[in-house]
């Protein structure tokens, strides 16, 4: 039976509803280089994002994805402050995000070091958390992986293999999407255990297309960023193209930002479930397929 591994233990599907797939709790877009880092209370975190999970948790949400990984200010120990204080679940990353956001170990680590680091935090623990990884987060350049990210990526695509584990990528144009499937297919795992982060940035529908049929995830998650007419519109055009089945839906919302004071203000993770799913339903999407689009698909995607 396959389990979403989370801050709080593997869940099953019958644990779990509406799973929001790409949000932050907490994330610096710093580079690490930066003084104070990915620093902050976690106090002061949890004082700020536990109201946020209250309010999906009114509405029906049940876990989300957390995606700030390595470089841009992962902490998991946050992560598992914030589930805690809300009895809510967060699966948390392991991998990195692209240049200019890779810290020196990791520029420094073969890709076996690499892949034994990935596979540790997959199978055994984050750091000193007590609960594992539920996938990996990295990144590419827009116009291409560089020599850096493509380590990174091989590293990430030999752990995967070894524990079903989907590897989810923050890039922008189809082709470089593309490029990846062909380096994860060439390490000997496959392209439908890839999410393609922020599909709705590549204006050619065209290449949206092609990585779902190819067996890969397309995502869309600028839900409350995006023009509400516009995200409806694209995410009917994804269902009538046939990639529903693919398809993922989620804000890239949040966040504890510690380079702002107090943390700066969040974005609310709700304007999916109180406005886009009721705008789908009144353009005539049927339930079942909302469901799928927020229940099923999310779970087949990060769940091991």
């Amino acid at each position: 039976m396959k389990h979403l591994r989370t801050t709080l233990g593997p869940k099953s599907k019958s644990e779990l509803g509406m799973i929001l797939p790409h949000e932050h709790v907490f994330v610096d877009l710093r580079t690490p280089d930066q003084p104070g880092y990915a620093e902050a209370e976690i106090e002061d975190v949890v004082r700020l994002m536990a109201p946020e999970i209250e309010r999906i948790k009114k509405l029906g949400v049940t876990a989300l994805v957390e995606c700030s990984t390595g470089g841009v200010g992962r902490r998991a120990d946050i992560d598992l402050a914030v589930s805690l204080a809300t009895d809510f679940p967060i699966v948390v990353p392991t991998g990195n995000y692209r240049e200019p956001w890779i810290p020196e170990w990791v520029r420094q680590a073969s890709e076996k070091e690499l892949e034994a680091w990935m596979l540790r935090e997959l199978t055994e623990q984050i750091d000193e958390t007590g609960f594992q990884a539920g996938w990996i987060k990295l990144s590419a350049g827009d116009d291409g992986m560089t020599v850096l990210e493509t380590k990174i990526l091989r590293a990430a695509a030999r752990a995967a293999a070894q524990t079903d584990a989907v590897i989810g990528s923050h890039t922008i144009r189809g082709r470089v999407v593309m490029d990846q499937l062909d380096v994860i297919e060439a390490e000997g795992y496959r392209a439908d255990r890839f999410i393609s982060i922020h599909t709705q940035e590549e204006k050619d529908f065209a290449y949206n297309v092609a990585v779902a049929e190819r067996g890969a995830w397309i995502e869309y998650d600028h839900v409350g960023r995006g023009e509400d007419n516009e995200v409806a519109e694209l995410v009917i055009k994804a269902l009538e193209a046939g990639c529903g089945d693919r398809l993922l839906l989620s804000h890239d919302r949040g966040w504890f930002d510690p380079a702002l004071p107090m943390g700066g203000i969040p974005k609310p993770y709700t304007h999916l479930s109180t406005v886009l799913l009721p705008e789908l339903k009144r353009r005539g999407i049927d339930d079942g397929t909302l469901m799928r689009l927020t229940h099923e698909n999310p779970f087949e995607a990060f769940a091991r």
